[in-house]
């Protein structure tokens, strides 16, 4: 299968991008564990080193509450690697720490993980939006929504309301309900973490306070939420990416051009579990975290795909809109040229 505008061809000849993606599809028991150990204990350690640091300063909890959402971000990654059953190879290990892992971002793991596989079964196809993605219109159904509507669609893709309060109240309030058609078990599933998050707050309550756990979690929260989201708004809306109708859609464009390879400094790349290779998560979700950069560089195909750095990155907070005659993301500025 190709790519508009990239060669499928290996430059040996020897193995296709397929065989290439095989081999990167087993996890190592080893380096999914020390990802565990190097994720989950700094980040206990520095929230405990939160309950005191409000013994000396309010200031000294903000700051420590940085690198706390850091571990956060990377907790969520190996929550998100457990949905796609590719952090470990037992199905029962990754459902348990999938559900461990949920309970500290504050996500049902059943619940997310529908959602989230749905979101890879329609990723840029105009004609299947709606779960587990960012609201996008294209420019003609915002030209035909209400007035009421369209201030709406303005507020909720502000990035000074999506990047905060937007990203934060998703965890806080949008995962305590379970979406309207949902099935048992994700309703449970929703049920299930409330009742774990409510008895895990009421015990540290009890032994620090509930003012001192809102103070402590909050501004982790808040902070880790907002780059999650912003992570995963650009990981499909930039320029340059690719939106199709479902008669035209085709899942390895989609992956490769609809999906943006991330290109971030080192430290941010491994808090964020090398999530900036979505392109390569996208062609294969069954690759766990640590291997996607291996396997980005092991093929020409995918190391066509042109990077998005954190600079340019900024450009597409400006993008709203799907244009389907110009087949690009537009603003506000450019839908007023489009109107006239």
């Amino acid at each position: 299968m190709a790519v508009d505008g990239l060669s499928p061809e290996d430059e040996t000849g020897k193995l296709t991008w397929q065989q290439v993606i095989a081999r990167y599809q087993h996890p190592s028991i080893s380096r999914s564990l020390w990802q565990v150990i190097n994720t989950l204990l700094p980040y206990f350690a520095l929230w405990f080193l939160m309950v005191l640091s409000l013994r000396v300063s309010y200031w000294l909890t903000l700051l420590l509450a940085i690198p706390a959402a850091g571990f956060m971000i990377r907790t969520f990654i190996l929550f998100h690697d457990c949905g796609h059953g590719s952090f470990f190879e037992s199905k029962r290990a990754n459902t348990a720490l999938g559900i461990f892992t949920g309970l500290l971002t504050f996500t049902p793991y059943y619940t997310w993980t529908h959602a989230h596989a749905v979101h890879h079964a329609t990723v840029a196809d105009l004609d299947r939006r709606g779960v587990g993605d960012v609201w996008t219109l294209t420019v003609k159904e915002y030209q035909d929504l209400p007035g009421w509507k369209k201030l709406v669609y303005r507020f909720t893709r502000n990035p000074l309301i999506m990047f905060t309060i937007g990203s934060l109240s998703v965890f806080l309030i949008g995962h305590r309900f379970a979406k309207r058609g949902a099935s048992r078990r994700e309703r449970s599933s929703v049920a299930w973490t409330n009742l774990a998050l409510l008895a895990i707050i009421s015990l540290l309550s009890l032994i620090i306070g509930l003012k001192a756990f809102i103070l402590i979690q909050l501004p982790i929260m808040f902070l880790g939420t907002s780059v999650g989201v912003w992570l995963f708004y650009v990981q499909h809306q930039f320029e340059g990416t690719y939106w199709a109708r479902h008669n035209q859609w085709d899942y390895l464009t989609a992956a490769l051009k609809g999906s943006s390879f991330y290109k971030l400094p080192g430290v941010l790349q491994w808090f964020t579990g090398n999530i900036g290779f979505h392109h390569i998560h996208h062609v294969s979700p069954r690759i766990p975290n640590y291997l996607l950069e291996n396997c980005h560089n092991a093929h020409p195909l995918f190391r066509q795909v042109k990077p998005l750095t954190l600079l340019s990155s900024l450009r597409s907070l400006r993008l709203r809109l799907w244009d389907e005659e110009a087949q690009k993301l537009v603003g506000y500025a450019e839908l007023k040229k489009i109107i006239w």
